[in-house]
């Protein structure tokens, strides 16, 4: 990726979604890209686009409230689920407060599921806002979304020349999910406002569903490529665990959220990773080529030996310090 490129690229899925013998034309295209800038734009996708544009207003109505009024879902009522709203400047990205509000969800479970019980982090129920319809449509989508990231790993599989079950059976059989809804409100006065400063994503894939307003650039080649709005696209890009898996074959590429468009920006990531008690293993044990001294946190990946659990806990812990300490994550 020394060269960069000029322009995220873009995939169909139509071929992986229909499951036609014409499938592997999107898997060398995804494995392409994973290749190349680590994000790509999928279309064909089959998601609902009446869905996608209910939850995207109910995300709207719920960030226009009253801080008071959001604060009653805050995260810290979620305790070690780590779910609900966080206001503008309760997340940090390398330590410095991003310009961005949201919301955490994840899969629900209840009050008996075992991880629940034995009081693990980022296993419990989620905190909804009080507004008709959002439970239902957000469970809704998360359940699309995970259609979806299963779709994209085949093709990540085939494109790797792997089994296309590969990752459904070794890592997302119960995958680790996190959904998020974020709305970044425009810089005040001359201030840079960075809505979310350089970072890799931690997991496996993730799909990004964006607005109109713009804002996300992606580091290629050492310079910083705008990812522009592709109506009714996901923006998609792979995490530090598949960099892991890849042995640095697939990198998990910086990027960063600059709010210029002068209004709101609301952004709806989605993260599809392996399940919580997954081993990660490389596929290819030759190709461990860390290069951490080019990482924007210096940090080999590679170097990394246990669960996805115990690797998510560990970057969790430092996006919310608090929530961290209270859950007894350091």
């Amino acid at each position: 990726m020394a060269e960069g490129i000029s322009a995220v690229p873009i995939v169909d899925l139509g071929p992986l979604v229909r499951g036609g013998p014409d499938k592997l034309t999107a898997a060398r295209a995804i494995d392409q890209a994973c290749r190349g800038s680590g994000f790509f734009y999928v279309v064909g996708h089959g998601v609902d686009e009446a869905l996608a544009a209910r939850l995207d207003a109910l995300c709207r109505a719920f960030f226009a409230q009253d801080l008071d009024r959001k604060m009653e879902i805050r995260m810290e009522k979620a305790g070690r689920a780590w779910r609900g709203y966080f206001p503008v400047g309760g997340e940090l990205t390398s330590g410095k407060p991003d310009l961005k509000e949201g919301i955490y969800f994840g899969a629900e479970h209840e009050d008996d599921h075992p991880r629940v019980r034995a009081r693990v982090p980022l296993h419990g129920k989620n905190l909804f806002p009080d507004l008709p319809g959002f439970r239902e449509a957000a469970l809704a989508w998360m359940a699309e979304m995970i259609r979806l990231g299963h779709v994209i790993l085949e093709g990540m599989a085939l494109g790797l020349g792997l089994p296309a079950s590969y990752f459904s059976e070794r890592y997302t059989a119960d995958p680790t999910i996190l959904f998020r809804a974020f709305h970044y409100p425009p810089p005040d006065g001359d201030a840079e406002g960075w809505g979310v400063g350089e970072h890799t994503d931690y997991g496996l894939l993730t799909i990004l569903r964006q607005d109109d307003a713009g804002g996300l650039q992606v580091k290629s080649g050492g310079r910083w490529v705008e990812a522009p709005p592709v109506p009714g696209s996901f923006v998609c890009n792979i995490g530090d665990m598949l960099d892991r898996m890849t042995g640095g074959l697939y990198r998990s590429t910086p990027h960063r959220v600059h709010n210029r468009s002068g209004r709101n920006r609301l952004s709806l990531p989605f993260f599809f990773d392996p399940g919580w008690d997954a081993e990660i293993q490389a596929i290819d044990t030759s190709r461990a080529d860390g290069r951490a001294d080019e990482r924007w946190d210096r940090q080999n990946v590679h170097e990394f030996r246990g669960t996805y659990g115990q690797w998510l806990l560990g970057k969790v812990a430092k996006v919310f310090p608090e929530l961290g300490q209270a859950a007894g994550v350091t």
